[in-house]
C-alpha cells in the first residue's frame, strides 16, 4: 500500500507526457503563423526597398526629353533589380496625373511604376490572400522636375 501512495504523492511524469503535446501546440497556433507574418514582412519590405532604390537611381538622370522617353524609359527600367520587376512605368507631368506628351509638359513632373509580390503562407492563408489572391501591386511614385 506504501508503493501506491508514494506513486499517488510522486507526479514528475505527468510534465514529461504532457510536454509533446504542447510543444505542438504551441508551434501550430504560434510560430508557424508568426513565420507566414514574418515572411510576408520581408516581402513586403524588400519590395519597397527596391522600389525606392530604382527610384533613387532614376532620380538622379532624369529623361532629357520627356515626350519621347521610350528609349530612356527601357534603359533605366533595365537598371532595376531583376527580383521585382518594375511595371507600368510612367512619366506623368502636372498635377492632373496625365502621362507627359507634346501637349503637356506642365511642372510638376513625376516617376510613377510599380511591381508585384506574391505570398505563400503556411496557415495564414485565409488572412494573408485577400479572396484566394495572394499577389499584391506595389505602386510607387516620385517627383523629378
Amino acid at each position: 500500500m506504501r508503493r501506491k501512495r508514494s506513486f499517488i504523492a510522486d507526479q514528475r511524469g505527468t510534465v514529461a507526457f504532457e510536454m509533446p503535446f504542447i510543444y505542438i501546440f504551441l508551434i501550430l497556433s504560434l510560430l508557424f503563423p508568426l513565420a507566414d507574418v514574418a515572411v510576408a514582412s520581408f516581402q513586403y519590405i524588400s519590395a519597397w526597398q527596391a522600389l525606392r532604390a530604382f527610384g533613387q537611381s532614376i532620380q538622379y538622370s532624369p529623361p532629357p526629353d520627356v515626350t519621347n522617353s521610350a528609349t530612356w524609359a527601357s534603359t533605366s527600367i533595365a537598371k532595376a533589380d531583376s527580383s521585382y520587376p518594375i511595371s507600368n512605368f510612367k512619366l506623368i507631368c502636372g498635377d492632373s496625373s496625365a502621362v507627359c506628351s507634346s501637349g503637356n509638359t506642365a511642372s510638376p513632373m513625376y516617376y510613377s511604376y510599380s511591381t508585384s509580390i506574391t505570398l505563400a503562407p503556411i496557415v495564414l492563408k485565409s488572412v494573408l490572400c485577400v479572396g484566394g489572391n495572394c499577389t499584391y501591386t506595389l505602386a510607387y511614385s516620385e517627383r523629378f522636375q
